[in-house]
């Protein structure tokens, strides 16, 4: 092995660690969001316009299952069964759907909610944990993009080869987690609920 194949895998198994431990604190925000807010709050309606919890808590771990399969070809968690227990009012991540469709999201049964966040965050560290940091460098959605993958904030960052795991990962479960995090601590400020980190 070269100096530089060693030094490339040393840079790959930092970014894998420092994605573990990002992770698992990221995660950690959206169990302490959801264990201290109620049914009432996550389907608070503000005004038009403005997307209840329940959008941003279905949306990103609905999203985070989905993003999971692209990355793994892993089947998504989420299906009738789920659904049943769930009851979402809109079975959809509605990232393809206007705002005036998801402000009318709502959870029906949040402890089954939260059951499902659980399993979702759970399969994605467990997956991390056992990843080959070499696996980060693999790409998944080659060059030229595909027009629906185009104008995505992933496509802004790939490389030259097109979308690796690394990108996607950081892309669409990490940053994806984060963004979804802050429209959650401000919607949380107007039902009475603090922030979650200072």
């Amino acid at each position: 092995m070269s100096a530089q194949t060693s030094t490339a895998l040393d840079g790959d198994a930092l970014h894998l660690d420092s994605l573990r431990r990002r992770m698992a604190a990221m995660h950690s925000l959206w169990y302490d969001a959801v264990a201290t807010m109620d049914l009432s709050h996550v389907n608070h309606f503000e005004r038009e316009g403005v997307l209840p919890i329940a959008f941003s808590l279905f949306h990103y771990t609905n999203m985070q299952d989905a993003s999971f399969m692209a990355i793994t070809g892993q089947m998504p968690i989420w299906n009738g069964e789920w659904q049943a227990r769930v009851q979402m009012a809109i079975d959809d991540h509605g990232k393809e759907r206007p705002v005036s469709d998801m402000i009318h999201q709502r959870v029906g049964d949040y402890e089954a909610m939260k059951e499902y966040q659980r399993a979702v965050f759970g399969r994605t560290e467990a997956w991390l944990a056992e990843l080959d940091p070499a696996e980060l460098r693999r790409v998944i959605v080659p060059r030229p993009l595909p027009e629906k993958v185009a104008n995505t904030y992933s496509a802004r960052v790939a490389g030259p080869e097109g979308i690796t795991v690394l990108d996607a990962v950081e892309c669409w479960i990490y940053q994806h987690g984060l963004r979804h995090m802050g429209e959650v601590e401000l919607a949380r400020g107007l039902v009475g609920l603090g922030g979650m980190t200072s």
